[in-house]
């Protein structure tokens, strides 16, 4: 007589989960190799998940797949210490249909995610390492310094403008420039009223606030570019023109590892340097660069590029004849190509870069 098993046993078989993760809940389906098995919703915690998928899939293969967005690689990071195969997917890169298009969901949005992942259909893209991501938070939150510190040096000015209060000839020879002398014929300057002076107070407390915080964090990445893993290649991206400690910083911790790019022309496209094109038959039109990219690497290349068309000879030359059939701000786009073409030979080959004679 033949004895009924009553335990599950999913050994050999792929269990595919798509997530749709928000702050306070994630909308979860899951899919077998043949069949739809459940949507639910679920509190935002990679050991619930790996708790369900044990007990309804016993010793099953798991794979998972989310967006890319706000939660960064944590949730990766955990499932995958869980045991359950996950990747990560640009959205944008997700396909969808119209009607999906015009009837979105957080159940809509797994069930496509399960369903591709089954498929084959999704992409994953590069994982950073959480030392890796750390390192990059120093360097983003100096951009956001800069960004807060030229915003309140511009509401000083403002504020100046707007009653009439004329800066000294002295300070205004280079505007961009806050000597101590000038923070302190601000600090000193005196409203008709004192309401008037005192917001300024305000402003200027910020200020040197801003300034202290930020001249930390110039200290931390220099200390942190003297690190073993980069004080190497800091020092070849430094042999380029118009790559400072700061740029080269950026460069690093923004790619991680170069040699996740299997080719010059797919680190032009993370970056953002990729013209957009439309090919129909004998057309063939490329317009503006595309949209998406890395934002934070794509404008330490440009600002890095306006100083090396200075200060490289060669690049200087490419950037006149560029400017004579067309306009500068497009010129300084095939600089900035040019330049990170350097970027990618100097790090590829660890090898310093020599600069060429015109």
């Amino acid at each position: 007589m033949q004895t009924q098993v009553k335990k599950l046993d999913f050994t050999g078989q792929n269990i595919y989960t798509g997530i749709d993760v928000h702050k306070k809940s994630w909308q979860v389906s899951v899919f077998s190799e043949a069949l739809f098995h459940k949507t639910f919703n679920q509190p935002p915690k990679p050991e619930v998940l790996h708790g369900y998928l044990t007990k309804h899939f016993p010793n099953g293969t798991y794979h998972s797949v989310y967006e890319a967005g706000f939660c960064g690689f944590w949730i990766h990071d955990k499932l995958q210490s869980l045991g359950i195969n996950n990747i990560v997917v640009n959205p944008a890169d997700v396909p969808t249909t119209d009607k999906e298009k015009k009837r979105k969901t957080d159940k809509v949005d797994s069930n496509k995610l399960a369903r591709q992942l089954r498929n084959g259909d999704l992409d994953a893209i590069y994982t950073h390492k959480r030392s890796m991501l750390e390192d990059r938070s120093l360097l983003r939150m100096r951009r956001t310094l800069v960004k807060d510190l030229t915003r309140n040096k511009n509401r000083v000015k403002s504020d100046l403008h707007f009653f009439g209060i004329e800066i000294p000839e002295q300070f205004t020879k280079n505007p961009s420039y806050w000597s101590k002398r000038f923070i302190n014929w601000l600090e000193e300057l005196e409203f008709q009223q004192w309401t008037g002076t005192f917001s300024l107070r305000i402003l200027m407390s910020q200020v040197k606030m801003l300034r202290e915080q930020l001249l930390e964090v110039n200290r931390k990445v220099r200390t942190l570019s003297r690190e073993d893993y980069y004080q190497k290649r800091v020092a070849l991206l430094g042999s380029i023109f118009g790559v400072g400690l700061i740029t080269s910083m950026t460069i690093l911790t923004e790619i991680d590892d170069i040699h996740r790019f299997a080719n010059l022309e797919k680190l032009r496209s993370y970056v953002g340097l990729t013209p957009t094109s439309h090919s129909s038959g004998d057309k063939n039109l490329h317009g503006e660069m595309i949209h998406r990219g890395n934002k934070f690497l794509k404008s330490a290349i440009f600002e890095s590029a306006w100083i090396a068309a200075r200060l490289d000879p060669v690049l200087h030359m490419d950037y006149v004849n560029f400017c004579k059939r067309m306009k500068p701000n497009k010129a300084i786009v095939r600089i900035a190509c040019k330049l990170l073409d350097r970027v990618h030979y100097v790090l590829k080959n660890e090898v310093p870069y020599k600069s060429g004679i015109p």
